[in-house]
């Protein structure tokens, strides 16, 4: 695997409801599959979205251990983070959730991050969520909205990793229905193309697990060859 030596992976997506929470599951079930210890972390949990338990349904995980540690902040209100913090008038500090990610790493072969929405999404009035994948030197796999738009969507979030010497280990790209095949394979090969970075594979729009399970192995192949 590309990246961290702690063994860990930050997903992140081009936007918010892109597929992150399953991309996120299925890495850790491929891995777990592989005989590794892995765990799922997402930071920031805003609304009423349990993605944990999306991960855990995935990994077959009856119920989720070290609740604090995977979710250090958790809020209500769907929102931004900086803006969910700030009506709870809970602060978000950027030192709990390195520790919990550092304790994690400790117990685990490898540690699985959920992103909140896309990569610049602010924590605070002054800090991104870049800002932590960047301190702990994380690698990313970006997933992609595949549709109309997502070439430019793509490739501001990989000008913002690369600006930071940010690892990409590749792009997976989720295929929105409805969206013409044309435009879902140029989107790939363009991006691909002028990005420079792998394209790791695809995945339909789907909750059918055992379905996404099967697709994903070859996408983990390549993550962990």
């Amino acid at each position: 695997m590309q990246g961290s030596k702690m063994r860990a992976i930050f997903v992140t997506g081009t936007d918010t409801g892109v597929g992150k929470t399953f991309i996120t599951g299925l890495l850790a079930d491929y891995f777990i599959g592989k005989g590794r210890s892995a765990v799922t972390q997402k930071w920031i949990v805003t609304g009423s979205t349990d993605d944990i338990r999306v991960h855990s349904k995935i990994m077959g995980l009856a119920s989720t251990e070290n609740r604090n540690l995977i979710v250090p902040y958790s809020f209500k209100f769907a929102a931004s983070p900086h803006l969910a913090a700030n009506l709870e008038r809970k602060p978000i500090n950027e030192e709990k959730i390195k520790k919990a990610f550092l304790e994690l790493s400790r117990r685990y072969d490898f540690v699985i991050v959920e992103g909140t929405g896309g990569i610049l999404v602010p924590i605070s009035r002054k800090s991104l969520l870049i800002d932590i994948v960047e301190a702990l030197r994380l690698p990313v796999i970006l997933v992609v909205h595949n549709r109309l738009g997502a070439i430019n969507h793509t490739l501001l979030s990989i000008e913002a990793l690369k600006k930071r010497g940010i690892p990409i280990i590749g792009m997976v790209f989720n295929n929105l229905p409805k969206t013409k095949k044309v435009i879902l394979d140029d989107n790939q090969r363009i991006i691909g193309e002028i990005s420079g970075v792998t394209v790791l594979g695809e995945l339909p729009r789907s909750h059918n697990i055992r379905m996404l399970k099967d697709r994903f192995k070859a996408i983990g192949d390549k993550i962990d060859p």
